[in-house]
Parts: C-alpha cells; structure tokens; sequence
C-alpha cells in the first residue's frame, strides 16, 4: 500500500503551483488546484533510481541507450497493445516543446493549424507565437458530454486549406477519452485531405472505468504513417520537473523535419534525471501508479457527491480520462469576472479559468483533484461557504 493521504508540504520548494501566487496575481493564501501536476511524491522505484544518481555525483552529457528504449517498447506493447520501434524515438524536453517543434516543421508561417477548443492553452500558444493562423473547429455538448463536431471539423479544414491538426487525446479539459470511431474518423478526414496530426496523448496513463484509450497511431498503417505521437511520464509519475518526453515519428520524412527544426532550437542530450526516472518509471513504477489511480478516481467520485449534494448549481462533466476535471458554473449566473472574484477572493481558491481555454471554455472551471483527499475537501468546503 502507497500513502496518498499524507499532506506534503510543497511550499519554500520553489513550487510553480505553491510558491508563485503572488507572482501569477493571486493572493498569497490561495489554495491551488490549477496547474496540472500532483500533490503527491512519485514512486518509490523512481525515487531509488535518482537517489543511485545522486551519489554518483556526475550529471554529465547522457543518452538512453538499450534498457531506456525497451522500457518504453515493454510500456506501451502491455499497456496499449502499441508496437513501436527504436527508429521512431525522439526525446525532447517536454510536449509542448514538441508541439511547437512540429509546428515549425510542418507548417510555414501564415498556415492554418487546426484546434478544437476548449483545448489545452499551449496548443494556441504555439500556433500563435510561431505566426501561423490558428483555426477552431469547437468541441460541442451534447446531452452534457463533448463530442467532435466532424461536419464543421471537415469544412474548417476545407475552407481554410488547414496543413497540421493538434490532436488531445485523452482530451484535456474535457475529459473525454475518444471511441475508436471517433480517432477513424478523425483519421480519414486528415488524410483525404493531406492533413498531417500531433497527437498529444500524454494523460493516456488516466483513463477511468468503462473507457479504453487507443493511440491514434495504432490504428492503421495510414494513421502511422501521418501521425507524431506525444508521450511522457511526467504526468502519470509527476515528473515534469525533469523535462523529459518521448516522441514517436513513424515515417522517416516527417522524423527528419522534426529533427531538423529540434537542432535548430539548439537541444540535443535530455535531462540526465529525466532518463533515469523515465526508465525506472516503465521499468517498476505500474502497481504504484494502479493504486495511485484508484486514489484519484475516489477524489473524483467525492467531489462529484459533494457538489451535487451541496452545490448543485456547479456541475461536473463526466471524467474519462485525466486527473483534471471540467466543471460548468454558468447555472450560477456569475459573470466571468464574477466568478473569479468570487473563487480567488472569497473562496480563497487558485482554478484555471475555462476562457484561458478558449472562448469556449467560459462559464466553466478546471480542477486538479490529484490531491491529498483533505485538501480537496478543504477546498469544495471554501467554495460552498464562498456561494
């Protein structure tokens, strides 16, 4: 048994989610449930492996070699039934480094590149910043659960004459994780059209009961063939702050871009850390992380219960995947700037605001519930008296 109750102190850590309220504009006791990283010490095999490290006492210049790949190889074939091969293996720093990076291979600056908000805010961010038009094809809700809108999603890359789409799977805000007809879909559509995909599939580790993730690229060879598949271990060990992330490129023409446009950034050796962790992660890390699933889907059904009890105007989205969860505010009739005054201000709480993704997203708050059980109940306690 792993201990998830325990509260650890993160503050004086120099803790983007602790440490740096002040800093993001927020008052200095605000209890934060925003960033996507948990509260929670990884597990022990990875804490051995970078202890071994550390009293090496050399953190030079390192690559994965052979055990570092079949780590990932054993990870992926048992887990997602996803046969991958060493040639198609790129490490980066992070996913969003890789989003960007893929952007800038395949794309020119003045392109189209396709989103489906509410999305992860980077994926605008990284359309934007490196000058190509981003394009929107919004999720819908229909009958209190998102779906793709395949008829406007077809249009939008029609009319816009769209290069590249940015795929989240599993989908973060939304919490959707995708049926296989919906990825075959997506899938067909692209390709009749020429359209290459990133898929971000790094929540993938976080699927709850009744849900299956499937890797987009897994589907066909047709899929392989036109798809970049982004990987890490930092959120299903909390990881992050090693920056490490594995990218899969099947077709050697589009690994070479990316490659290419990775060297131009100046990266080359990963985080000596990250390797380690990483390795031992895929290697040791599967009954903790089983456990700590089991911990999390519990947060999930409390707040739930505790929000349909107590607060039944706020409601929350069916979760499928990830530890990140979708709540709709817009039956309390606050205005966005209502509602934040109310959360920061009056419940004392640090959320991410659903306008940061997307016009689509407003009316609705993200909440990370990969938290020690009291804090979670500290905070739906705040948000009740605050109401």
């Amino acid at each position: 048994m792993f201990d998830f109750d325990t509260t650890i102190e993160r503050r004086g850590t120099d803790c983007l989610k602790y440490d740096f309220a002040r800093e993001r504009g927020m008052p200095e006791d605000v209890l934060p449930l925003w960033v996507a990283d948990m509260d929670f010490a990884t597990a022990p095999v990875i804490l051995e492996k970078l202890e071994q490290r550390v009293r090496h006492g050399i953190f030079g210049y390192s690559e994965g070699k052979e055990g570092y790949f079949r780590a990932l190889e054993s990870w992926y074939e048992r887990r997602f039934d996803w046969k991958v091969k060493r040639s198609w293996l790129v490490k980066t720093p992070g996913v969003v480094f890789a989003l960007a990076t893929a952007v800038r291979a395949y794309t020119e600056a003045g392109d189209a590149v396709l989103i489906q908000q509410p999305v992860y805010y980077p994926f605008s961010e990284v359309i934007l910043d490196n000058g190509r038009r981003l394009v929107n094809s919004p999720l819908k809700i229909v009958e209190g659960r998102y779906e793709m809108d395949f008829e406007d999603f077809e249009a939008k890359i029609v009319e816009e004459k769209v290069k590249l789409f940015l795929l989240c799977s599993p989908h973060n805000p939304a919490g959707r994780v995708w049926k296989e007809w919906e990825l075959r879909k997506v899938g067909e559509i692209c390709q009749k059209h020429g359209v290459l995909v990133v898929s971000d599939e790094i929540h993938s580790d976080f699927v709850w009961p009744g849900n299956h993730h499937l890797v987009f690229a897994s589907l066909s060879p047709e899929h392989e063939k036109m798809t970049v598949t982004c990987t890490s271990p930092s959120k299903t060990f909390n990881v992050a702050g090693l920056q490490i992330s594995n990218i899969f490129i099947p077709d050697p023409e589009l690994r070479r871009r990316f490659r290419e446009k990775m060297a131009s950034a100046g990266y080359s050796q990963p985080n000596v850390m990250g390797l380690a962790a990483c390795q031992a992660a895929y290697e040791g890390g599967e009954q903790w992380l089983e456990e700590l699933k089991g911990y999390i889907w519990d947060n999930y059904l409390f707040l739930k219960d505790y929000l349909e009890k107590n607060i039944p105007k706020v409601q929350v989205f069916p979760l499928e995947g990830t530890y990140l969860v979708w709540v709709d505010f817009r039956q309390t009739g606050l205005t966005e700037k209502e509602r934040q005054d109310l959360i920061v201000n009056k419940a004392h709480l640090w959320l991410d605001s659903g306008a940061m993704f997307g016009e689509d997203g407003e009316g609705f708050e993200r909440i990370n519930i990969a938290c020690p059980r009291a804090t979670l109940e500290r905070a739906l306690r705040q948000l009740e008296e605050a109401l």
